[in-house]
């Protein structure tokens, strides 16, 4: 089976929807798919990672003029750097003789682009998070809570299958593989180490404002702090200064290799909404949660509802109520019941379920 995957990384966009497709690709390439990728060669993308992960890459070229500013929807379009059409007609010439399956994780395109692909794939599966704009798909993945089958009615042919909830969120092996070891450990409730992981962008520094918002006296004096970035993040030479400069026994890490394991040894994240909060939930790690982008929103207010995270807001002056906000999640019980709310909503083996329905279309 040949699967085409058509989605971007950059400095805007970040990189999560890049992340997620790989993990889909790897659970594709274990049961015989032969999948391949399509990027725009924009500032902060990860062909070079995609490359590594043993993926053939077609790198469309970076705009050559001002980035495309629609004045139309869809609401996200100009992080396509070019206008549809072309990207649509790039798209074409890369794929060739065309695919059994493309998957499209981008939220600059909707039905019109897609109507110009459908020659060339067999199937078309779609992975969105905004239910905003309509689309051409025979498949639809939105991992969100709070997200409903019937928030698609409109935006979809009559035939499309929806996999909607975090059920089905896109996370490597590993961390189904640490999810046993990792909820058992966290019955204590102790706090020993805290994780702060804003995205491996966090183009406005959302790490360093966190940093500096720790207030001293809540967290205990030997309690390890772990900083985690992404190899493109342009404030990382700043946050490793800030972490060098905490009271507590404190390290930074790029580009972390098994984020599993740093999550199952952690005790509380300081984290962005987005797809890492699927991770953390899968090994049950509670977290204060911050929305970096307008689309996070009403996911982020569903984990808040089901006592998986304590929400924290950014303001021009930083995260001023990081510590009220930490002070609720440290009081007696708050730990352990947010482990047992954030291990309800998945278990990891949504990757797999999902290339099992692909390999059986």
């Amino acid at each position: 089976m040949q699967v085409a995957f058509r989605t971007d990384a950059s400095l805007e966009i970040g990189t999560g929807h890049v992340m997620r497709c790989l993990t889909l690709a790897d659970a594709l390439r274990e049961r015989g798919a032969a999948c391949r990728f399509v990027c725009r060669e924009l500032p902060g993308n990860l062909i070079a990672e995609i490359r590594q992960r043993g993926y053939q890459a077609h790198v469309l070229p970076s705009p050559t003029t001002a980035y495309y500013r629609p004045a139309a929807a869809p609401a996200h379009a100009a992080w396509l750097g070019v206008t549809p059409a072309l990207d649509a007609e790039q798209t074409l010439a890369a794929l060739g003789a065309g695919v059994d399956w493309l998957v499209l994780d981008h939220y600059a395109v909707d039905a019109g682009w897609e109507s110009l692909l459908r020659p060339a794939c067999q199937r078309l599966l779609v992975i969105d998070d905004l239910a905003e704009r309509p689309h051409l798909a025979d498949l639809l993945l939105d991992q969100n809570l709070g997200r409903r089958a019937a928030d698609y009615e409109a935006l979809l042919p009559a035939g499309c299958r929806r996999l909607i909830g975090p059920a089905h969120a896109l996370l490597r092996p590993e961390f189904a593989a640490r999810r046993a070891a990792s909820l058992a450990r966290r019955q204590a409730g102790k706090l020993r180490q805290v994780l702060v992981s804003m995205g491996g962008i966090d183009k406005d520094n959302a790490t360093g404002a966190v940093l500096a918002a720790l207030p001293l006296g809540l967290l205990p004096g030997d309690c390890r702090i772990i900083v985690v970035m992404g190899a493109h993040a342009p404030w990382r030479d700043a946050v490793a200064a800030q972490v060098a400069d905490l009271p507590w026994p404190a390290e930074m890490r790029v580009s972390v290799a098994d984020m599993a394991m740093l999550i199952a040894d952690s005790d509380l994240a300081i984290g962005a909404a987005g797809t890492s909060a699927w991770e953390r939930c899968c090994l049950g790690l509670p977290s204060l949660t911050a929305v970096l982008a307008a689309n996070q929103q009403s996911g982020a207010a569903a984990l808040q509802a089901a006592g998986c995270v304590e929400l924290i807001g950014k303001t021009a002056s930083g995260f001023e109520d990081l510590p009220e906000k930490l002070a609720v999640v440290l009081a007696p019980g708050r730990l352990v019941a947010m482990q047992a709310a954030c291990a309800a909503l998945t278990d990891g083996l949504g990757a797999s379920r999902l290339a099992v329905e692909m390999m059986h279309a």
